[in-house]
């Protein structure tokens, strides 16, 4: 296992359990304790953990791993959820795209989709995620917005009046949400306010808001709200959905698609 590798499973495990032992991390990723040892230092170094007697425990109250780590949790679903999502858009469509993994996946599945080769353009992308900008500019039938703002490392979102500036002056066809957590009674959520306030005023942008979400962000809250669960017309998630979760979603009103 590669050291990348190892560090999104030690922080994988970290945020699932709040507190590991060396053993016990040494045990689940069948390497040796002195290896275990050497990755916690180096992780509290970069402040993504606290380094305790013999172990480690998260980093703050409300921890969030950085959007590097967690590319390759739920993977194969957010990839399906993904393609999904972008079968809902029509070619010439304003399309905003908050920042996240599955967004991400969101907008590589609108880039090769063939009906989307040409145009002028051929799709219209507004995002405050600089990966996602950088990923799409390469296109040129995709028109590119980047709303401005403070960069966000954990997520690479731009933040801030900057960005309320840009999105008070357009309007878009469809909003796609990446949420850390989303209840039928509390709404769409994130940990960070000001990144919440930003998915909101996109929400309020647009025609019509779709939440892109794998089923472990289903049923939970977080911190910061971005917007009531009427605001959503559809929630797009995998097969592993429990269905009372989806069942409490559609008596809301929403039109669901698990994938």
């Amino acid at each position: 296992m590669s050291r990348d590798a190892r560090w999104k499973a030690l922080l994988e495990l970290l945020v699932e359990r709040g507190r590991l032992d060396v053993e016990e991390a040494a045990a689940e990723l069948a390497v040796s304790s002195a290896t275990i040892r050497r990755d916690f230092d180096q992780l509290a170094e970069q402040q993504m953990l606290v380094r305790t007697r013999g172990g480690a425990v998260v980093h703050g109250v409300s921890y969030e791993l950085p959007l590097r780590y967690k590319t390759a949790r739920h993977a194969t679903e957010k990839q399906r959820v993904a393609k999904a999502v972008a079968d809902l858009i029509a070619p010439g469509e304003a399309v905003g795209l908050t920042g996240g993994t599955t967004t991400t996946e969101v907008a590589r599945a609108l880039a090769v989709r063939s009906d989307l080769t040409s145009g002028s353009p051929a799709l219209t992308v507004v995002t405050n995620a600089l990966n996602i900008a950088n990923e799409l500019a390469v296109r040129p039938q995709f028109k590119i917005v980047v709303t401005g703002g403070v960069a966000r490392p954990q997520s690479y979102e731009l933040i801030g009046p900057l960005a309320d500036g840009v999105l008070g002056q357009i309007t878009i066809d469809v909003a796609v949400l990446g949420v850390v957590a989303f209840d039928s009674a509390h709404g769409a959520a994130a940990h960070d306010e000001a990144e919440a306030a930003i998915n909101r005023l996109l929400c309020e942008r647009a025609e019509r808001v779709i939440v892109a979400a794998d089923s472990s962000k289903l049923g939970r809250r977080a911190f910061a709200r971005i917007c009531a669960t009427e605001v959503v017309d559809t929630l797009v998630t995998d097969t592993a959905a429990d269905p009372e979760t989806l069942r409490r979603f559609e008596e809301a009103g929403l039109r669901v698609i698990a994938v």
